[in-house]
């Protein structure tokens, strides 16, 4: 698998190989352009926003509303299991209301606070929780999952769900164990159990559609997490999307605009 090759490579290169943030020139801006268009996204639609599923502080969702007995998106947010926050990306809802359906956001305790099963169960707590929001709200209880980056392979294993009738990963990570030998490992602190247990690449393979997209434009490996976990996926309904010149960050406006290719891929899932 061309993932494990960067294993044998010197430190410094494999730290680089995931560094996102370093490889995007124009991520800082893209970021707060982010932050710009979740505040517009609040303004404009109804939502019940930082709604506890749990006692922690960032265990809250956010409820945007759409007709009636209609599906719910459900987006959960990326930065390698230890940056970001929810509320920057409400933009991404932007698409999906205007499409017609409910949309939702959890955000989840970060590491080091939390070590990445504690995560995994969070979030397992939040879908639940939409699910339970969103027949409340008047939707179908349909829940359409996503995330990008590290909300990638959440939704990977979160697609088993009550509910959740199929899934989008942007960017995702499916490998852990060349995560475990990055930089990133200093807050995650990965074992080689969860590295076992938490990795969908190597993990039963959930009968559920799932879309899995890139950017041309990211970096090598995360490219190439995405095509693994598409070919080990390749008898499960779904799909594998590139989407041309995307970088880490600009994928995201592929599911945020309501023409975008990843919003509509994902959309397609609720009707078949």
């Amino acid at each position: 698998m061309v993932i494990d090759t960067l294993l044998h490579l010197p430190q410094a290169v494999r730290d680089a190989a995931y560094d996102n943030t370093r490889a995007v020139a124009s991520s800082a801006q893209q970021l707060a352009a982010f932050e710009a268009r979740s505040l517009a996204v609040v303004q404009q639609h109804a939502a019940d926003l930082d709604v506890a599923y749990g006692p922690g502080a960032r265990q809250r969702l956010d409820y945007f509303h759409g007709p009636a007995g209609a599906s719910t998106l459900l987006f959960m947010h990326g930065g390698y299991w230890q940056m970001r926050h929810k509320n920057s990306f409400r933009f991404v809802v932007q698409g999906a209301l205007q499409q017609g359906v409910h949309a939702a956001l959890i955000g989840y305790t970060l590491a080091p606070q939390a070590s990445l099963t504690q995560i995994v169960q969070e979030v397992r707590q939040g879908i639940a929780a939409v699910r339970r929001q969103a027949l409340a709200a008047g939707g179908s209880g349909r829940i359409l999952l996503c995330g990008w980056s590290a909300g990638g392979h959440l939704t990977a294993l979160g697609l088993d769900g009550d509910g959740v009738v199929g899934g989008l990963g942007i960017s995702g990570i499916y490998a852990l164990e060349p995560v475990r030998h990055t930089y990133l490992n200093q807050a995650l602190q990965l074992t080689p159990a969860e590295v076992d247990q938490l990795s969908p690449l190597q993990l039963p393979v959930v009968d559920k559609p799932l879309v899995l997209a890139y950017g041309t434009a990211e970096l090598a490996q995360l490219q190439a997490q995405t095509q693994a976990f598409a070919h080990y996926r390749q008898a499960a309904p779904g799909a594998c999307l590139a989407v041309p010149g995307a970088d880490h960050f600009s994928i995201l406006n592929a599911l945020a605009d309501p023409q975008g290719v990843a919003l509509k891929a994902l959309l397609a899932l609720d009707r078949a």
